[in-house]
């Protein structure tokens, strides 16, 4: 038997893709089912419109984009090609789409994909129907075009088939079977069969498959209009069927696609229409297919009189079919990938459209049989990072229709998230509104981006105005309340902060066992240090807090980073851990809050309030202590994320309030000030300190990152170690410190960054520096372009921005002010 026994649920394009990966790589017993026949089974990929644009914000979702673009070229079926790379054109109408577009261009060209801006002319050039007088301009990605959805599946099949995956058709699934928290097969109408492992590539009827493992998967199936026009007049005798680029007018919430002589119209623009799961028919039961439902001619209206607006050459012919086709939507339009937390061997492969089909496959294929995605960066993936409150019903229901409405709109990076909302507040937040507080959401968590009351802080400073687009959901207090925070002393809800606490006799070798640093020092001591997965890739960045002999407290960055812990604790990965004692993990976050207390004044704040000792020697930097602040008991870690003196003061949340009203009756004398997150990202750019998720990702390894002072290869085995001994000497990119001296010029991430007119890497975090007076942007380049004073330029929408290579810290390079 090569590799253990697989069953993959669903024969789509990505059970498909799933196979033909997986099988290459050597693992063979394989088995697919799907209740549908073969090669279109009725679900999402058997009337799927094919269009494949690959530009998007996450750089992950281009590259599986990118991926299946290469594979899907190269399949055929019997002479017939699986992809007709025609192409694809996204259109402005409106001076906003323009300025969308460039930014779009700044993506896909980060993302290391060819796209070429046009004119108005060129459009109408490369798609002659589109009225010359209503476009302002577009956006070219030759690599775009047409996959062949249905042929896709057939030729994926075939090739898996040849190496002995069984594809078995017209079997439903009825349960899958566990014993002891890990699948043992799949119960079919047709029989059972053993699995080791499970992967449900379902589709639309992933959270059915879901529930038969007790896991709650997040995935709404939305319908979505698409029609087909008869022939049109300007397009009679094309005998190719298409030969024009894929076409976005997003504007309108529309594409289009040729068909030989007729158009094919796709619209996000009508109401939501969510479908319950449970409600879809069977194969049987349906009269085309299950996951194809009556078109409503009334939801058309009104794309299909912009369609004879933007393409005049419609207006000759008529709506003759359609359908409202479900598709799977999530609450933040990305995948679900990944095992279940809780039954080892079930795992998913949904809400993956065509576009990333074969990548997704891959990426998978690679999890599987290596234990890790080497290929792809999974984190904003992976099914595990959701809370427990996005997982409610009425939260997914309501964010996914949210995402279908969305899923065309020019979003800003601090787009505010819809309803429901407020959901998780802090015990501050009462407070928190009396200070007029402009709420962004964290987690769930209502965040202070900045205080309204901080508007007389302005008086006598000059806080420099940011270009239009930096300047939304902006304003000149973030960097009032940045200076200040340098000047005297600012409190800072850190509430949003995931909290883990791990306990037991084998903590301290669980936790080195994990991470990069030394764990196994003296109580209240405070290590920063480094998930890596076993390619050493960085998985998180993480504080962890020796309380007690035997009990720590973990600051993390999200749920994945409790999932990482608990599948190492409950599957017993780490052979350090074995006899070493037990050892317990628990999200402490919703019971507890944290207040940040930074600023030269930090001290003369705290020190009234405490019989502890505070000076500098009683609690040197990055050390803990159990306190008492008046009458509030708080753990103090004496850490700094903004670069200044100052202590992490966590307590639980009943105490909370009054910690707050306690710290602010002292600080409030001295000049304190409330703060929020705008001048927390400031602060934290000017110092160098990286944010996971944005500055760095699974893709990164620390001496990449900057961050090899976090690792220790002169202790135990640690998850990741023998593959950072090969790294380490093989730095081909850092992460780079970038300043940009025109104040108006403050880019916002995501940005490709230029040597010449070469496109050599990308912006991660930016923010204009209040104290330096200068923009920050980190970027990715090659090693030979960061050395300090090296110029570049910054891909801004539609100019270039100059910046140069600085050393980093920007502030503060000697350390004074932290550990005085």
């Amino acid at each position: 038997m090569a590799g253990p026994r697989v069953v993959i649920i669903g024969a789509g394009v990505v059970g498909a893709a799933l196979a033909d990966e997986i099988s290459a790589r050597g693992w063979t017993e394989v088995t697919v089912v799907d209740q549908g026949p073969l090669p279109a089974t009725g679900g999402s990929s058997s009337h799927a419109p094919g269009l494949v644009f690959q530009t998007n914000p996450s750089k992950t979702m281009t590259e599986l984009a990118r991926y299946t673009v290469e594979k899907f070229c190269s399949l055929e079926v019997d002479g017939k090609p699986c992809f007709l790379q025609v192409g694809g054109l996204e259109v402005a109408t409106t001076p906003e789409r323009v300025a969308e577009l460039h930014r779009r261009h700044g993506w896909i060209t980060a993302w290391g994909v060819e796209a070429r801006l046009l004119s108005p002319e060129e459009c109408v050039e490369r798609h002659p129907l589109v009225d010359p007088d209503k476009v302002l301009g577009g956006l070219l990605v030759p690599t775009d075009g047409l996959a062949k959805a249905v042929l896709a599946v057939e030729a994926q099949i075939r090739r898996a088939t040849e190496r002995g995956v069984r594809f078995l058709a017209r079997h439903e699934v009825l349960d899958v079977r566990q014993s002891e928290g890990r699948v043992t097969g799949v119960l079919t109408d047709q029989g059972e069969i053993p699995a080791d492992v499970v992967v449900c590539c379902a589709g639309i009827w992933g959270p059915k498959i879901a529930r038969m493992v007790g896991m709650n998967l997040p995935l709404t199936p939305l319908a979505h209009q698409l029609a087909w026009t008869g022939p049109v007049p300007a397009l009679a005798g094309q005998t190719e069927e298409a030969v024009r680029p894929i076409l976005r007018h997003q504007d309108a919430d529309l594409y289009y696609r040729d068909r030989f002589d007729a158009i094919g119209i796709g619209s996000y623009g009508h109401r939501p229409m969510p479908v319950s799961v449970d409600d879809i028919l069977s194969v049987d039961e349906a009269d085309e297919m299950p996951s194809v439902l009556k078109f409503t001619e009334d939801d058309f209206e009104d794309a299909w009189t912009e369609t004879r607006s933007l393409l005049p050459a419609t207006r000759e012919a008529k709506i003759e079919e359609g359908i409202n086709g479900l598709f799977s939507f999530t609450t933040d339009g990305q995948p679900l990938l990944g095992e279940s937390p809780d039954v080892k061997g079930f795992w998913v492969a949904e809400a993956v459209w065509v576009t990333h089909s074969a990548g997704v496959g891959r990426a998978m294929a690679e999890w599987l049989v290596d234990g890790h995605c080497s290929s792809f960066d999974l984190h904003e993936c992976d099914v595990n990072r959701f809370e427990p409150h996005q997982l409610a019903p009425e939260y997914v229901l309501a964010r996914s229709c949210r995402n279908f409405v969305e899923v065309y709109d020019i979003l800003h990076p601090l787009q505010p998230s819809g309803d429901p909302r407020p959901i998780r507040t802090s015990p501050f937040h009462a407070r928190q509104q009396e200070l007029g507080a402009f709420f962004l959401e964290a987690n769930g968590w209502e965040r202070p981006q900045w205080y309204e009351a901080n508007a007389r802080l302005l008086e006598g400073r000059s806080i420099p105005t940011p270009n239009d687009w930096a300047a939304r959901h902006w304003s000149p207090i973030v960097g009032a309340e940045a200076q200040a925070t340098r000047e005297s002393v600012a409190m800072y809800d850190m509430t949003a902060l995931k909290r883990l606490e791990v306990t037991g006799p084998g903590a301290v070798a669980f936790l080195e066992g994990l991470s990069t640093g030394r764990i196994d020092k003296s109580v209240g001591s405070v290590t920063y240090t480094l998930l890596l997965d076993e390619d050493g890739g960085i998985r998180s960045d993480v504080t962890v807090a020796r309380l007690a002999r035997d009990l720590f407290q973990v600051g993390a960055n999200g749920n994945l980073d409790l999932d990482w812990f608990t599948r190492h604790l409950s599957w017993g990965h780490l052979p350090a851990v074995a006899g070493g004692g037990t050892v317990q993990v628990r999200d402490i976050t919703p019971g507890t809050c944290c207040i940040g207390l930074w600023g030269p004044l930090a001290r003369e704040v705290l020190e009234p309030l405490t019989d502890e000792d505070f000076s500098n020697d009683g609690l040197k930097y990055f050390r803990a202590r159990r306190a008492h602040i008046g009458s509030v008991p708080v753990t103090a870690m004496r850490l700094s994320y903004v670069g200044e003196l100052g202590w992490e003061l966590y307590t639980t949340a009943d105490l909370g309030r009054k910690l707050w009203d306690t710290l602010w009756q002292a600080a409030e004398p001295l000049g304190g000030v409330i703060a929020g997150r705008g001048a927390f990202n400031s602060l934290r750019l000017e110092k160098g300190y990286r944010s996971f998720g944005a500055d760095m990702t699974y893709e990164h390894d620390p001496y990449e990152a900057g961050l090899g002072f976090a690792v220790r290869l002169d202790k135990g085995d640690f998850i990741g170690k023998a593959a950072l001994e090969r790294r380490r000497t093989e730095v081909r990119r850092k992460l780079t410190c970038l300043t940009i001296d025109d104040p108006r010029s403050v880019v916002m991430g995501k940005e490709p960054v230029y040597d010449g007119d070469r496109a050599v890497g990308h912006v991660t975090s930016a923010a204009y520096g209040y104290t330096i007076g200068k923009g920050i942007a980190y970027a990715w380049l090659p090693t030979e372009l960061t050395t300090p004073g090296t110029p570049v330029h910054i891909g801004y929408f539609d100019r270039r921005v100059e910046a140069v290579v600085a050393e980093e810290p920007l502030f503060d390079p000697t350390m004074s002010r932290l550990r005085g």
